[in-house]
């Protein structure tokens, strides 16, 4: 009922590099350890449907995912989102890229970008 983003992005070899082998530092929202290493990831789920078809059970599913890479520099982001997209799009579409900042308080970067899976069920 989720799309297989850990799975994919954790056998990347650029990712692995990016963002750690033990962990992956590839986490689900809200998931990521306090005091974690960066950069580090974070996905969540921000919308979808089955596909509905009027006669016949729905045979896939639509996930759009956010994901959000955190990191002491700009440089650090910007090279593992890099990674991530380069995983991620043998088998999804990215589709928006949702803007760097940093971090008023932790003084972290962020790199956000969007993607849409569909998944046969």
């Amino acid at each position: 009922m989720y799309p297989p983003i850990f799975e994919v992005c954790s056998a990347s070899a650029a990712v692995k590099t990016a963002l750690g082998t033990s962990p992956v530092r590839l986490y689900p929202y809200g998931e990521a350890p306090q005091g974690v290493t960066k950069p580090y990831a974070v996905w969540q789920t921000v919308g979808g449907a089955p596909e509905n078809y009027i006669s016949n059970l729905p045979d896939a599913d639509f996930y759009a995912v956010q994901v959000d890479v955190y990191a002491t520099t700009a440089t650090a982001a910007r090279n593992a989102a890099k990674a991530l997209r380069d995983a991620i799009e043998p088998v999804a579409h990215i589709t928006r890229w949702s803007g760097e900042g940093r971090d008023a308080d932790t003084q972290n970067y962020r790199f956000s970008f969007d993607a849409d899976w569909w998944l046969n069920r």
